[in-house]
Formats: C-alpha cells, sequence, structure tokens
C-alpha cells in the first residue's frame, strides 16, 4: 500500500506498483470494441502505460492529448491509456479530440489491473478508480520506467517517461 494525495488530502492506494527491472504483470482490459486486450496484445513493442482515473477530468484529458501527440513521434511504441472510464466514453473523447495515436483501454472487466499494478484507490472520492501513474515497459514486457504521480491531479513527467524508450 502506499499514499498519494487528491488536492492536498491524503488517499490510500493498494497493491503493487511495478518498479524498474521488474516483470510487468499481465493484463486483460476492454478495448474500444468491448473486446478483451491483454498485454500480449502488444508483444514485443515498447509500451507506455498512461494509467489515470478518468477522460473526463481535465488533467487526465490533457495527459491523453499530450500522449497522444509525442505518440506520433515514436517507432515501434504504443501509448496505452489506461482508465475506468466506458470504452464508449474513451472512443467519443479521442474521436471529438482527434486523437488516433494512443489506445485507450478500460477496467471495466480488468479490476484486477488495479491492484497488480499498485494504483486502485482505496479510500477518499476517487475509492475504486486508478492512481495517475506511468509505467514504461520495453518489448519484453519488463519495466524500463514508472512513476506513481504523488498528487493525483498534477500530470505526469512526460519526458522522463518517453526519455526511457531511447
Amino acid at each position: 500500500m502506499s499514499q498519494v494525495t487528491l488536492k492536498g488530502n491524503p488517499v490510500q492506494v493498494d497493491g503493487h506498483f511495478p518498479a524498474k527491472g521488474e516483470a510487468a504483470p499481465a493484463f486483460s482490459l476492454v478495448g474500444k470494441d468491448l473486446a478483451d486486450v491483454t498485454l500480449a496484445n502488444f508483444d514485443g513493442k515498447r509500451k507506455v502505460l498512461n494509467i489515470f482515473p478518468s477522460i473526463d477530468t481535465p488533467t487526465c484529458a490533457t495527459s491523453v492529448r499530450r500522449f497522444n501527440e509525442k505518440a506520433s513521434q515514436l517507432d515501434d511504441a504504443v501509448v496505452l491509456c489506461i482508465s475506468a472510464d466506458l470504452p464508449f466514453a474513451q472512443a467519443r473523447f479521442c474521436g471529438a479530440e482527434g486523437l488516433n495515436n494512443v489506445v485507450t483501454l478500460s477496467t471495466l472487466r480488468g479490476h484486477d489491473f488495479l491492484k497488480n499494478y499498485g494504483v486502485a484507490i482505496a479510500s477518499g472520492p476517487l475509492s475504486g478508480l486508478a492512481a495517475r501513474a506511468v509505467v514504461v515497459l520495453d518489448g519484453q514486457n519488463k519495466v524500463v520506467h514508472s512513476e506513481m504521480v504523488s498528487e493525483i491531479a498534477h500530470e505526469p513527467n512526460y519526458d522522463a517517461a518517453l526519455a526511457a524508450l531511447s
């Protein structure tokens, strides 16, 4: 269990957050067509897991936009934007914003992901959602960078995440 803040108030986060050098836990999440999408679907690619509470908040929306912009410059890498939002809402947001360089995934049927990746908010008004974090994986699903953002309302360190891909 770890702790972050939401607008300065302490929030408990459950699970084990993957550290650099560890193997990433397998997962099954829900894609935009309601099909199950697993980590294995991206085998061989480098991956940025942009994890956040909801695409309907300003900071979360900004992170999706920023990673979409940066992803267009990446070779052999994919940005996975992971939240509790329904796939319909994720697709609507990305469609309205013209964001097509990221893959949105929902924890709709993937609640195990939250604890397995150590991002399960266990207290406060966002309990049941994901804390803000970024986990970068190499092509063999080894963690090359991980950042649990200490204040949920703050953006992640984009530059550090993307630098881990080089």
